[in-house]
């Protein structure tokens, strides 16, 4: 195996996004001008007067719950490095859970005196902004992830060591080599190429991680880092020279 200089910027990789200030405030803005003009609280015992504070209040609470979520979500997606349908569903429902016991305290209040108790205030007011709301708040999520900055995928390579761990953008990991009871990670760093040892088998590596493509009974390599065939039994990868077995040829030429 040869190390050497030889640079190539990566494309990133795209994965989840949560909602930032600027899209939580024109949903919520759109918001305001729902529950000012549209007017889905009327319960009958509410007058005219009051319905800027309604519209104010409402939606000051709706666009802190929401700011709430998303830090949430961050939070959660920075722990486990994945997100799902399930997850995305669940914090809407837990939006919409925080929303229902805020804006009935709200409602209650010396401010505004609602006549509905929590069983009328969830079936009358709740229900009947949510039927609306909830379609918004769909897309408001799908125009964030499409327009907003995506965060790089990580992975975390773990050994036998419980202080055998490295944790790296998906797309800085160049390849895998054995070295005896250890593996050897070669990845990219500020530019430059660096290595870890951590004591797992090349087996164990390719099974944790099926992006990898064997090239070699010692080797397995990023194919995101492939550059080029040196000859028939060697190949180019950022910084790295590679042997090639005619065993797993035929795969890498596949690429």
């Amino acid at each position: 195996m040869k190390i050497f200089s030889l640079y190539s910027k990566n494309e990133t990789n795209k994965s989840f996004n949560y909602p930032s200030f600027i899209n939580r405030f024109f949903f919520k803005l759109l918001d305001f001008h729902f529950r000012l003009f549209i007017k889905p609280f009327d319960d009958g015992t509410i007058n005219s007067s009051q319905w800027l504070l309604i519209s104010v209040g409402f939606s000051l609470i709706s666009f802190l719950c929401y700011g709430l979520i998303a830090i949430i979500q961050k939070n959660v997606y920075q722990k486990i490095l994945e997100w799902s349908i399930f997850l995305e569903a669940a914090s809407i429902l837990l939006f919409y859970s925080l929303f229902l016991v805020i804006t009935f305290l709200y409602y209650k209040s010396p401010v505004l005196y609602g006549g509905f108790d929590l069983l009328e205030f969830l079936q009358v007011i709740i229900l009947k902004s949510a039927l609306i709301s909830a379609p918004i708040i769909v897309l408001a999520r799908i125009y964030s992830v499409k327009l907003i900055p995506l965060q790089d995928e990580y992975i975390v390579i773990r050994g036998e060591n419980k202080l055998d761990i490295l944790k790296i953008r998906k797309n800085d990991l160049v390849c895998v080599s054995n070295a005896q009871n250890y593996v050897e990670i070669f990845y990219t760093d500020e530019n430059q190429i660096r290595t870890k040892l951590i004591r797992c088998t090349l087996k164990k590596i390719h099974s944790d991680f099926d992006f990898l493509i064997q090239v070699h009974r010692s080797h397995l390599i990023n194919p995101t880092h492939f550059k080029a065939w040196k000859n028939q039994d060697t190949i180019f990868l950022t910084h790295i020279e590679l042997p090639v077995s005619k065993t797993y040829k035929d795969q890498l030429l596949s690429l």
